[in-house]
């Protein structure tokens, strides 16, 4: 008995998760669909030079991923749907067996109620009985038989109705899984063609290398010398403080830290085109791209760059190629936001999570933020720390 409540204990904890994770599937497929047609955008918005590009390849294969996702998902509607099918299929098994039996029981009081279907007859089994308790039972049997058939009607017609209900939930079921299948079939197309524009644009690259050494040597110099300037402005922050026995926010670091993995972007939408750290080109294997100690997210033109959290702006400062820059102080953490074109905010401002810092630089018909993120001197990888988009 024990055995058989805990089984329906976690039946019963598990029926709600089912409506969870369909609702949750949803809004993942939401998401996806939101990010491709970003991605899109941001596609369109390249000019003639920045064809044939890495942004352009890193933007296509990051559709690519997102694509498959969407596909993966689907593939689990699909799954689901046809789940569904059979426990419709079993249901309607069920209740026709069920129906069947309930119109055999039916047939039989039918055929006992016509044969004694004479008032007459009736009067006389009753009037034939040999003493008064056998003709009340004889009496009280012809009375239930005459209800019994109206129960049994009754519950023939209930069982007819589910089973009525029941097909044309299958039937919309299937037509379901149907457009599920559809579907996918379109997707896996856009796939396809994904895939190709993906080796169409690394034939292109390929062609280009000798001029993307020329360009990435430039890049590299500035990403150096972004590097060194942060490197410093944090020594020199974080000495001067030691220095004017400046007070620190210990409580706002920790709600900083507990906050790791649920921080917000400090853009409403972009796509990430480059990831922290070292990496290799996509197409010259052979190349070791610039250290980048951030991201770097592609967004649309002019677009507004908000804090991540609470905390105190502590410079403003101008970069080579990166326009201007912001440094947040989170207690002993720091936040910095790149490629600036108009600053909202000012150096010694105590901010909150979600201000408007300010807009981005066009750089043609998109712009790109540079974002990093530091413990003291230690730099963090800042998709660690940003919730999912």
């Amino acid at each position: 008995m024990k055995r058989f409540a805990a089984i329906l204990l976690i039946v019963l904890t598990a029926l709600p998760c089912t409506g969870q994770d369909v609702s949750r599937q949803a809004e993942q497929k939401r998401r996806i669909e939101e990010e491709i047609s970003f991605i899109n955008n941001q596609l369109k918005s390249l000019g003639k030079k920045q064809k044939a590009s890495t942004e352009e390849l890193m933007l296509i294969q990051r559709k690519v991923a997102e694509r498959k996702k969407l596909i993966k998902g689907i593939d689990s509607d699909i799954h689901r749907a046809d789940d569904n099918i059979v426990q419709k299929q079993r249901a309607i098994n069920r209740l026709q067996r069920e129906l069947d039996t309930l119109s055999a029981y039916y047939s039989k009081l039918i055929y006992n109620t016509y044969r004694n279907r004479d008032t007459k007859v009736w009067f006389m089994y009753i009037l034939g009985s040999e003493d008064i308790g056998q003709g009340f039972r004889r009496f009280t049997y012809l009375k239930e038989l005459a209800s019994a058939v109206n129960t049994q009607g009754e519950k023939i017609k209930e069982k007819q109705r589910l089973l009525e209900s029941e097909r044309a939930e299958l039937v919309q079921a299937k037509a379901a899984a149907q457009k599920l299948r559809r579907e996918r079939e379109l997707e896996y197309k856009k796939l396809t063609a994904e895939e190709n524009a993906s080796k169409k644009s690394i034939r292109n690259l390929s062609k280009t290398e000798k001029q993307y050494r020329t360009e990435l040597a430039r890049k590299r110099s500035e990403v150096e010398r972004l590097n060194r300037e942060i490197q410093k402005l944090l020594n020199s922050t974080i000495e001067g403080q030691k220095k004017d026995h400046t007070q620190i926010d210990y409580a706002l670091a920790d709600k900083f830290e507990s906050n790791r993995g649920r921080l917000p972007w400090p853009l409403k939408q972009g796509v990430v085109v480059e990831h922290f750290g070292i990496n290799r080109h996509p197409v010259y294997k052979n190349l070791k791209l610039p250290d980048n100690n951030g991201v770097t997210f592609s967004t649309g033109k002019g677009a507004q760059v908000y804090s991540v959290f609470d905390g105190v702006v502590k410079q403003i400062v101008v970069m080579p190629g990166y326009n201007q820059c912001v440094l947040v102080q989170h207690g002993t953490y720091f936040t910095f936001y790149c490629k600036l074109g108009k600053v909202s905010v000012k150096s010694g401002q105590t901010i909150t999570t979600g201000t408007v810092l300010g807009t981005l630089e066009p750089e043609g018909n998109r712009s790109t933020l540079h974002f990093q993120i530091w413990k003291g001197t230690l730099k963090q990888n800042p998709e660690e720390w940003m919730m999912d988009m």
